[in-house]
């Protein structure tokens, strides 16, 4: 079976943030990651996670923008200032908290040259950190409208462009069925660029349960491939207690 992980931004959200760590590490899971941490001091999350031993395997990327001004996401033509002033921060941010990947979000934009937008500041952002790994992932148009990274064949083509060891694919069970219909063919035929795996089920992003994807079968493919990353839970429980919706790992 797959190593699996927590995100808890969505699991164990019963329990006030720092809880959710010994929750977690309770449940069993030695690995969780964060959507976005950045509302908290960087060292009380890093002592949450040494008290529990616990390795972040993922952020995103950037910060949210209190201001309520553009976000600055890579695909968006003309942020590039602002997208590389908010890698730096993030960059600062890994430096206590050893994040294994850095979900870099392109952001909501049809513009003339987000692709190659997007390609440009993935390999700034990669070569600016060449020991940090960076990945990208596809959003269903379902729930982000007009976000541009929105099929798995588009972000084969930006990692092609790209062309940096550091930056890979985030495979999502939920995207990928809602985009493609079939998260087990996607897995087949963009498995081996993912560099990390979430899993969530349709159409509520709920536990993994039986309906419209086959988690034993796609956790078969998943261990049949050389991917050797970790798979998160990420998906907001339909039970009460997070701990009760866990019957998925088994």
């Amino acid at each position: 079976m797959p190593r699996f992980a927590a995100n808890l931004s969505l699991m164990f959200a019963e329990l006030p943030y720092l809880d959710r760590f010994d929750a977690a590490a309770a449940a069993g899971f030695e690995a969780v990651e964060i959507l976005f941490p950045y509302d908290i001091p960087a060292k009380e999350t890093q002592r949450a996670l040494l008290r529990n031993g616990q390795t972040l395997v993922l952020i995103n990327a950037p910060p949210p923008n209190y201001t309520g001004g553009d976000p600055g996401y890579a695909a968006i033509p003309g942020g590039e200032g602002r997208f590389q002033h908010d890698i730096r921060r993030v960059l600062r941010y890994a430096e206590q908290l050893k994040p294994r990947l850095i979900h870099v979000m392109a952001g909501h934009t049809a513009a003339a040259g987000a692709q190659e937008t997007f390609v440009r500041n993935l390999q700034w952002a990669a070569d600016q950190a060449p020991e940090q790994l960076f990945t990208i992932e596809p959003l269903n148009p379902g729930d982000q409208p007009g976000y541009f990274l929105n099929d798995f064949g588009l972000a084969a083509e930006v990692l092609d462009a790209v062309a940096r060891a550091n930056v890979g694919l985030q495979f999502d069970s939920y995207h990928a069925h809602l985009i493609h219909g079939d998260a087990a063919r996607v897995w087949r035929d963009h498995g081996a660029r993912a560099v990390h795996v979430q899993v969530g089920n349709p159409p509520d992003r709920s536990e993994p349960k039986p309906g419209a994807i086959d988690f034993s079968a796609l956790f078969a493919e998943i261990d049949a491939s050389d991917y050797d990353g970790w798979v998160s839970g990420e998906y907001t429980p339909s039970t009460g207690r997070t701990a009760d919706s866990l019957k998925w790992m088994t």
